[in-house]
């Protein structure tokens, strides 16, 4: 069949719109569950510090003679525990004319540059904490000033290679990784056993995503739980909880953690420090476009390191 002749046809047409969708779709993750899971807290210096203590050990001897004289008790001073804060931010230049012109999916160009870039940072952070990083104080010729990540203060509850070894604890140095293992059950367990033992309670087991299928597999995920209450009893997968011997532990993968570790963390008892919450702060002009930086300044807080764990040094089954 032919097309009539003098047919007008979209092919020679000048003037038609273009069809974009008044939306942008962007996949990328932004979940940091490590993030939203501690507490926050308040710095007043770069070098932002803490203390921690712990009772004495539960002794058979507490007995005392009838009549006697009081004797003191042997005492022992807190620890003083620090890290220090580290900027992190992003800034974004937007010239007065694409800032002015039309533009499909937002009105604005700064701000849409603006929220892409907090969330960049949120995703940041969450990869810092997680990293194999010690604190540094940094000078203006050294390099900037960097927070210790959780991973250069625990040492006291941990599972790792034979050739690996444990930080300080104190956020001066790292972990030394080794040739990794499969990860099995009895690491999980033997971790949860030794934070219980010195007084804390594992509340979340965060591991990078190709680990989760090997947690997943652990007999100690059940392959369903019964949830009750208002509505109607429903049965849920219980894939994202391990039941231990010393309580229920979340499961939560973590896209920006490094693949060969497991964390297993009490987040009551860590925190973000800020000393600059965060900002967004309009920068000089110097010419024609708007200049904007957005950022915080914090430093990661490890109330008492005894009460989290890791696992380290581990690969899928």
């Amino acid at each position: 069949m032919s097309v009539p002749s003098n047919t007008y046809l979209r092919y020679t047409s000048i003037g038609v719109r273009e069809d974009l969708a008044n939306v942008i779709y962007d996949i990328s993750p932004t979940d940091t569950p490590i993030m939203s899971s501690i507490g926050k807290s308040k710095a007043t210096q770069t070098n932002h510090e803490w203390q921690t203590d712990a009772l004495a050990a539960a002794t058979t001897a507490n007995a005392l003679i009838e009549g006697d004289d009081a004797a003191a008790a042997s005492l022992s001073p807190t620890t003083r525990v620090g890290n220090f804060t580290q900027i992190i931010g992003k800034t974004v230049q937007v010239s007065g004319t694409l800032e002015a012109v039309d533009k499909a999916g937002r009105k604005s160009e700064k701000a849409y540059q603006l929220a892409k870039a907090a969330s960049e940072i949120k995703r940041d952070i969450e990869t810092i904490i997680t990293a194999n990083q010690a604190k540094t104080n940094g000078t203006a010729t050294s390099g900037a000033r960097k927070l210790g990540s959780l991973l250069s203060y625990i040492t006291s509850n941990v599972s790792k290679g034979s050739a690996g070894t444990n930080p300080t604890g104190d956020g001066s140095d790292i972990r030394s990784d080794t040739t990794t293992r499969t990860f099995l059950e009895s690491m999980l367990q033997s971790v949860a056993q030794e934070i219980f033992s010195d007084g804390g309670t594992p509340k979340i087991l965060v591991v990078p995503p190709g680990l989760k299928a090997t947690v997943s597999g652990f007999t100690g995920v059940a392959a369903q739980r019964y949830v009750t209450g208002a509505e109607p009893t429903t049965i849920v997968a219980a894939a994202g909880a391990y039941l231990s011997d010393f309580g229920l532990i979340s499961i939560v993968p973590d896209r920006f953690m490094r693949t060969t570790d497991a964390l297993m963390l009490d987040p009551e008892y860590a925190a973000l420090a800020y000393l600059r919450p965060f900002q967004t702060n309009d920068l000089a002009r110097t010419g024609d476009s708007d200049k904007t930086q957005i950022l915080a300044e914090l430093t990661l807080e490890v109330r008492n390191e005894k009460a989290h764990g890791g696992i380290f040094d581990i690969k899928a089954a």
